[in-house]
């Protein structure tokens, strides 16, 4: 429970908790893990989780290619990571709904990395936080810079790997790995002067590639408005960008705002998710097909509460992987 939450060594307190064997009962575990919560030492969690799970430690080897982003810099990769970070902590210091990490109204800004987002009145190298207007192009984790650029090529985005992301991270569905010598976007053969989207429909007239790209084209086609570097764009060269997408049932949608409308429509699909990936972190192991009546309860129980992250969180906890866990 320590290492899940602290990643330390528990306190005083807990450990006489376990020593009079408090942990056994369900109610005093959660009052354990919602004091724990609260706790400065919690920042582990958020600062290591949201590393592993939105994969933010890739952040250290995206090089996007200077010519063509001639303005990127560690201060900015490192400001990527740093929104991100104090985005999700405020959903937990809070105690909000994980649905808010996809659509909110405020974010975390300083000079530079406001800057690179085109938004004004903002000084200095302090984050902090800033509240966005009703149209904003900021907000929720899918207009981070971070989260698009560990999900872009050094010249050019990719709605491939960004739509397998989503899938991914955000609806727990990843694709399964391309059959063996399945071939890659050819770009000596598919002119680079063509828009992306034209390009990638070359590219699935290889039937080997059509099955997984029908999924993960169209979420990551809803994000074609930001560039590699998470800058937005109307324009893919001399044409306007295309950010028509949707989801892999068949919804349709158009520019990040419908893809958030259209993953908010089924919230228990994203609290799915961010339970599966909290009890991976916590138990260090992958999801295997015996937990999944443990998964579906702890979405259930959260439902009641409209999915805070808290709820997920003592629902990992108080959840059979969990409190049955071995050590190796």
């Amino acid at each position: 429970l320590s290492f899940f939450l602290w990643s330390s060594l528990p306190d005083d307190v807990l450990l006489e908790a376990a020593e009079r064997g408090e942990l056994s009962d369900p109610e005093k575990l959660e009052q354990q893990v919602r004091r724990m919560l609260e706790d400065p030492k919690a920042e582990p969690l958020v600062t290591n989780f949201a590393n592993q799970w939105l994969h933010l430690r890739n952040l250290d080897s995206v090089s996007p290619d200077l010519r063509l982003f001639h303005d990127f810099d560690d201060n900015l990769r490192q400001a990527f990571k740093q929104e991100t970070e104090l985005f999700f902590r405020s959903i937990l210091e809070e105690d909000r709904s994980v649905l808010d990490l996809l659509k909110a109204d405020y974010t975390y800004l300083n000079e530079r990395l406001a800057k690179h987002y085109g938004i004004a009145g903002i000084y200095g190298n302090r984050f902090r936080r800033v509240s966005l207007g009703e149209n904003s192009r900021r907000g929720g984790l899918l207009r981070h810079g971070s989260i698009l650029a560990v999900t872009s090529y050094a010249n050019r985005t990719s709605p491939v790997i960004r739509g397998n992301w989503i899938l991914e991270n955000i609806l727990g569905t990843p694709t399964p790995p391309p059959p063996p010598n399945t071939p890659t976007l050819d770009e000596e053969v598919i002119s680079e002067s063509l828009p992306m989207r034209e390009r990638l429909a070359a590219h699935r007239e290889d039937k080997s590639c059509a099955a997984c790209h029908v999924l993960m084209d169209p979420p990551g086609f809803s994000l074609e408005n930001y560039d590699a570097v998470g800058r937005w764009r109307s324009r893919e060269g001399d044409l306007p960008v295309d950010a028509s997408g949707g989801l892999p049932d068949g919804t349709e949608s158009v520019g990040v705002e419908g893809l958030e409308d259209g993953l908010l429509e089924s919230p228990e699909l994203f609290a799915r998710t961010v339970a599966e990936k909290l009890l991976v972190y916590g138990v260090g192991r992958g999801i295997e097909h015996q937990d999944a009546p443990a998964v579906r309860a702890i979405v259930r129980e959260a439902a009641a509460f409209n999915y805070k992250l808290s709820d997920i969180i003592v629902g990992v906890v108080k959840s059979v992987p969990f409190t049955m866990r071995k050590k190796p």
